[in-house]
């Protein structure tokens, strides 16, 4: 299936590693030009190298969403106009905060909050100029079900999805869609369940034993489904909340 993604531009946060860098990868083989950043600038220079091998324009900036915002809106406004345009948004950093403690909470809300509002607000003057816009948002399942316990993780994720319901009514006449993706425990070397597997085996065996698959999330099921949701062939999905999971949380969606 063609997604319609050739030569389309695609900002994505914190695409040097997991997840974000599954997500633009696939974008750039499927012919979209990527622009993006993250914290450290050894993972950006990789990130880069790795993506102009697929052919297509890669620009990446180094930033913190968990900051004041100022070097975030400087890489989106300097993609925008390397790459002459944006038409995709996907924010995938999260300060993955767990602790109780108020400084967890308020890294959490930088970062997964305010990071993803000044991404949106800097990236909307490109997408009301484009034919093809979209926002994504990486969530998570602990938004949806419970956490044993308070965390700022899952509450600050829930957040997120009523801020990207009201995005989608409220773009949805200027022809801008946007989505949540929210996975389960993703998997991959280097991860946060890596550590928690070579640390903690029997939580790890724990959290496997929940899902009815067996298994955990690869990086590249997750991005997949960013990526389709971003693309035009999902033209008329908005406001959706796509869960990938494997089944591990029990709900009935009308």
């Amino acid at each position: 299936m063609d997604l319609g993604l050739q030569g389309k531009n695609v900002f994505v946060t914190g695409a040097s590693r997991g997840i974000g860098l599954r997500i633009a990868r696939i974008f750039a083989e499927e012919g979209a030009n990527i622009a993006f950043c993250a914290r450290h600038a050894e993972g950006v220079d990789a990130t880069a190298a790795e993506l102009e091998q697929k052919g297509v324009e890669v620009v990446g900036h180094v930033a913190d969403l968990g900051g004041d915002g100022a070097s975030l809106k400087q890489a989106i406004e300097a993609s925008a106009q390397k790459l002459g345009g944006l038409d995709i948004l996907v924010q995938n950093v999260s300060a993955m905060a767990v602790g109780p403690t108020e400084a967890d909470w308020e890294k959490s809300f930088q970062t997964d909050i305010l990071g993803t509002i000044r991404s949106v607000d800097a990236c909307l003057p490109y997408l009301e100029q484009s034919t093809a816009a979209a926002i994504v948002v990486v969530g998570t399942t602990a938004a949806i079900s419970g956490t044993g316990g308070p965390q700022p993780y899952g509450a600050m994720k829930a957040g997120l999805l009523h801020y990207v319901s009201g995005l989608a009514h409220s773009l949805a006449a200027k022809q801008i869609r946007a989505n949540t993706v929210s996975p389960s425990s993703v998997y991959f070397e280097g991860g946060v369940w890596h550590r928690v597997k070579e640390h903690m085996p029997e939580r790890f065996e724990q959290t496997i034993a929940r899902n009815p698959s067996g298994r955990m999330a690869t990086p590249e099921e997750v991005a997949k489904a960013v990526v389709y949701l971003a693309s035009p062939c999902a033209s008329f999905i908005t406001g959706v909340n796509l869960v990938v999971d494997g089944g591990l949380t029990q709900r009935v969606q009308f």
